[in-house]
This record gives structure tokens, sequence and C-alpha cells, in this order.
């Protein structure tokens, strides 16, 4: 097999770059897959390699022994190794970047992502609907370190210039909304943002960048929990940033700086997912689809909240941007007390509880977000659970939930 040319890779669709991205089997002695490559000490084959590595931070081309001057493709364990170039390289053609880091968790991308564009006595704007954790951050680090954060709401769209403020340096996105599923008009969010110098950051872990194409869409900044879907397993812990050119460098001289890099072992599984990640997304959003139509037909369910049902604020602009949907949705149930959905779930024998998702099982969790909204109101009519629904049969989930409900019923 030979060596995929860059004219034969601009062409591949996803599905087939997927199978070939940041595979070099021609240097691995024709085995299809990198291996773990593990170690902090790279050795010099000479003393004027070993000089030349101090502006190495950024190459990542070439031999790693080089012999003509030019500084070596790796110099130390936190800067990169085969293993980690491998998946760096596949996310960056993947989310049409113009280079990615890899670190420990998805929090720790979106840290990375924060620090390598605030300042002291800047003001960031942030929806109302993030990640909860990332709301921490942003009230707890960022505020020490004298940045302002005002939250918005997700449905602003182009009226968000009205927030902003000579010191704004990040609009920081999310979409959907985390737990609450709200849309956001990306675009026109990048437009403000670029108009007003500012730089808009994308956690784009629900969609992947195979349902949203982030960078395509006016994004700088774009942050992946590989946690979830691209691992697939519920087996690692890992963190993309991937930013365009004008943000590249800045993220890549803030990750260096905190050498907070991914583990090989996690990224090597990162990679095996990497490969079969549309077939299981495409399967998730069809497990997901028809778990929120059986949603819908129930007499308990006050509203399902999933961006692909027409009915779902948000709807069009999803069906403009995006070209997938995930497993991952909530549901608002009719009024029920604290131990009628207690009853519900503890019973439930196919559900487990957990705050994770993307990987193969199926997940609830019940949820209130009235205490971290501060730009809009959560008053749902009753309580709301948060499902990411895996790759058991739906008919299966759908009699383990029956029965939840029946044990709600009673104990209401």
């Amino acid at each position: 097999m030979s060596k995929l040319s860059d004219e034969t890779k601009k062409k591949l669709r996803s599905r087939t770059k997927l199978i070939y991205a940041g595979r070099q089997p021609h240097e691995q002695f024709g085995f299809v897959n990198t291996p773990i490559y593990r170690g902090s000490t790279v050795l010099a084959a000479t003393v004027a390699e070993l000089s030349s590595s101090a502006g190495a931070g950024l190459q990542f081309t070439g031999s790693p022994y080089r012999r003509d001057g030019q500084p070596p493709r790796y110099i130390y364990g936190t800067k990169g190794n085969p293993t980690v170039e491998a998946l760096q390289t596949a996310w960056t053609d993947l989310s049409g970047a113009a280079g990615t880091v890899l670190t420990p968790s998805g929090l720790a991308a979106i840290t990375v992502a924060f620090l390598a564009v605030v300042k002291a006595g800047d003001h960031i704007l942030v929806t109302d609907s993030v990640y909860r954790p990332t709301r921490v951050m942003c009230e707890g680090v960022l505020k020490r370190l004298g940045v302002e954060t005002t939250y918005y709401d997700p449905a602003l769209g182009a009226d968000i210039k009205s927030l902003m403020r000579p010191n704004t340096s990040v609009i920081f996105a999310e979409s959907p909304g985390s737990q609450t599923f709200e849309i956001q008009d990306i675009p026109a969010l990048a437009e403000v943002a670029h108009a007003h110098g500012a730089c808009l950051m994308l956690d784009n872990t629900w969609a992947t960048p195979l349902f949203f194409p982030p960078h395509e869409r006016g994004v700088d900044i774009a942050i992946e929990a590989g946690t979830k879907y691209l691992g697939g397993h519920s087996d690692l812990l890992l963190g993309l940033t991937s930013a365009n050119e004008k943000y590249w460098k800045r993220l890549r001289d803030t990750f260096d700086a905190f050498g907070i890099c991914a583990g090989s072992e996690d990224v090597f599984l990162a990679l095996r997912g990497l490969r079969t990640m549309e077939l299981r997304l495409k399967e998730a959003e069809k497990q997901g689809l028809a778990m929120a139509q059986w949603f819908k037909a129930r007499a308990e369910v006050a509203q399902v909240l999933h961006p692909a049902l027409p009915e779902c604020p948000g709807h069009a602009l999803w069906k403009r941007d995006f070209t997938g949907s995930s497993g991952l949705f909530s549901v608002v149930l009719n009024p029920a007390s604290e131990g009628a959905i207690a009853a519900m779930l503890d019973g439930l024998e196919l559900f487990g509880m957990g705050y994770s998702w993307g990987g193969f099982e199926s997940l609830v969790i019940p949820f209130d977000a009235k205490s971290y909204r501060s730009a809009t109101v959560w008053k749902p009519v009753g309580p709301a659970l948060r499902f990411q629904i895996g790759f058991e049969d739906v008919l299966d989930l759908q009699d383990d939930l029956a029965r939840g409900f029946e044990r709600l019923r009673s104990a209401s």
C-alpha cells in the first residue's frame, strides 16, 4: 500500500478520512497503527542537535534525528511523541484547524484555551448554558486572575454585540448547551467577536467536528472532550483544543508552558476510537432519536430537549448548521416528587447513573439548573433528566424505562 498523496487526502470524505488520518504505516515498519510511545527523555545524536532543540517546540516534521541542521522532531516527552503527533495531526485535519494540542481531560482543554487568550483586566462573555465546571473555573481561577465574566442568554445571536466591551477578549459558546440543549447561532457570534477583535471559543463535544465543523463556521478555538465520542468506550480521559491560524501559536505556546500533556495510553485508545467514530456517532444519532420519539409519547413527559426534534427550541439553527445529532438529550417530566424520581431511577437495570456520556452504555442523571443560571431563568414544569443513549437494543431500554415510570407513578 502506497502513501496517500496530498491531493488524494483533500478529496477524502469524512468516513474514509477517519481511517487514514494520522496513520503512517510506511514509517512504522508496515504496522497499521502507530504504537504507544512512552517516555520523557529523547536523545540527541550530536551537540549541535541538542543545542538546536531549544527552538523545537513547534517542529513536528522530519526525522526524530535530524542531520540537516534543523531542530529535531521530538525533544522531550511533554513536547510530543509519534503517538501524540498522530492524533494531533488527525484531529487537525478533521476539524479544519491550523493545529491541535492534547490535554488530560476536556476541562483541561478548556483551561488551556482560556489561558492562551485572556489576561488580567479582560472581560469575557460565557453562555449561561455552559458546562458547569467551566462556570466554576470562570468564577474561581479566572476571577482570581483579574478576568471578569458576564454570562449571556444563549438565544442572543448577533444581539450579543450589546454586551461587548472594549476589553472583551473572548466569547465562549457551547452548542447545544450542557444539560438544557440550547442551540446557538455560531456564525453570528463569530461575526460579532471578530468585528470587536475578540476570540470565539466553542465547546463542540456534543456534535464533534463530524456533525459541526467548528472552524468552518467561524470558531477560532474549538474544544472537545475526547473522553466522550472520540474514546467511545468509557475507558479514557482526554481533551483536544484546536485553533485556527490566528490563535494557533498562542495556544501551542501556552500549552508548552504548562506541560499539561495527555498520557500516551489514552491517546492510543483515542486513535483507535477515531477509526470508528463516524459509525458510532451515526448509530448514536439513530438510537437517540428513537428514544426521544418514545419519550414524546409518554404521558409522564412534558418536554423532550433534543435539537433534532422540530418542536425543540433552536431546531432551525440546528438544521441550518449541523449535519447530525448525537445520543445525548434531556427530558422534562410532569411534576413529581424527589422520592418518586428516586424510585424510578434507583430501580433501572439498563441505565447507569453517571456524569459522563459518549460511551457504549446508557446513562441517566437528574439535574436542576436553577442554581447555575444567572442570565436566564431555568423554570421547567417538573424534574429534568439527562439521558445518554448507548448501543443496547432500544426496545430493551424502553422496557426498562417503562418499568421505571410505573415505579414513579406508584411512588407519586
